[in-house]
């Protein structure tokens, strides 16, 4: 499709392969040191970045790891935010396949994230990031914290475009039977769920990535970025079908009709802070799929980039590090 106009795109085409294979022989520095273990439960665990002030404990979404948080020493939300009275811990749900196979999106709430919450020994602000703020929510009607914060988090799936959401719905139809046989869901197959939503994006920055210089801090950030991108356990089947079945397709949360632990979510009842940081510019999670209830702030940032972008100590960063302190001294 690409070579359909000619030179021109056989050119770009030419570019993209200089660049993934530059990617793909890249030297790799290594990750941060891992943060001392706070709490685990199962398969899932929290690392705690010090810091002072009651603790923060942030909930990453099932897909990818969660170290997009913490990427590298030089860009990190979690190590910044420990300078800035802020105890922040980073829950690592682990790999399904070492326990906790059978753990839908509810059940990964009930079984691992609200034991961990028990363990720290006091109330925490719940933070969470994607699909991880819609878990938070959640957890938070079942045991009440300090307050919550969700960063680029769906609510309202109906939000999403209805290409989106069909894509979805046919990617659990199509690989149902594979993930059965399996076991689990591969995290590749939603990675290509993604790609499909800007293939020309993601072609492209692959060409941008081969003219960089090798040596430079942009093209070390490309590599640690796209890593975690292409990383990441399975889901388990469960919380597979829960997600593209009842959130994608059937929109349960924003009808009102998501349950867990036997009690409806609905953020407008929530009993403490709500804060949404909506990103204007996502692709993954567009603006129109967040929370409706609590306070909102929309930045002008990527789904990613504004975690992890150029923008993002002076962006989301102090956004986080301000509302944190109101939420301490009220």
């Amino acid at each position: 499709m690409l070579l359909q106009h000619g030179g021109k795109d056989a050119a770009f085409v030419k570019r993209v392969l200089a660049g993934v294979n530059a990617y793909r022989t890249a030297v790799r520095p290594p990750r941060p040191p891992q943060m001392p273990e706070a709490a685990r439960i199962g398969r899932a665990r929290l690392f705690d970045y010090g810091g002072a002030g009651p603790p923060v404990i942030f909930v990453p979404s099932l897909i990818n790891p969660p170290y997009v948080l913490d990427l590298s020493e030089r860009n990190s939300l979690l190590r910044w935010l420990s300078g800035q009275g802020v105890r922040p811990l980073l829950l690592d749900w682990g790999d399904p396949r070492d326990g906790g196979e059978l753990l839908s999106v509810g059940g990964h709430i009930e079984e691992l994230l609200l034991p961990l919450i028990a363990a720290i020994g006091e109330e925490p602000v719940l933070a969470g990031y994607c699909l991880g703020g819609t878990m938070v929510i959640a957890a938070a009607t079942l045991r009440k914290p300090r307050a919550v914060l969700t960063i680029a988090s769906p609510w309202n799936f109906d939000g999403f475009s209805d290409e989106a959401r069909a894509e979805m719905g046919q990617l659990w139809t199509s690989n149902r039977k594979s993930a059965e046989a399996l076991g689990v869901f591969p995290m590749e197959l939603l990675q290509l769920a993604f790609w499909r939503l800007d293939p020309r994006r993601t072609l492209t920055k692959y060409a941008d990535f081969g003219d960089m210089d090798p040596a430079s801090a942009q093209a070390a950030g490309f590599i640690a970025l796209e890593d975690w991108a292409n990383e990441g356990p399975p889901l388990t089947l469960a919380a597979g079908q829960e997600l593209l079945e009842d959130m994608f397709s059937a929109n349960c949360p924003g009808r009102g009709e998501w349950r867990v632990g036997n009690r409806t979510i609905d953020p407008a009842a929530l009993d403490c802070p709500l804060f949404n940081i909506v990103s204007s510019r996502d692709k993954i999670v567009p603006a129109a799929s967040a929370p409706g209830a609590g306070e909102s702030l929309i930045l002008d940032q990527g789904h990613v980039g504004m975690v992890v972008g150029r923008g993002a100590p002076t962006g989301l960063w102090p956004t986080i590090a301000g509302w944190l302190s109101q939420v301490r001294h009220n």
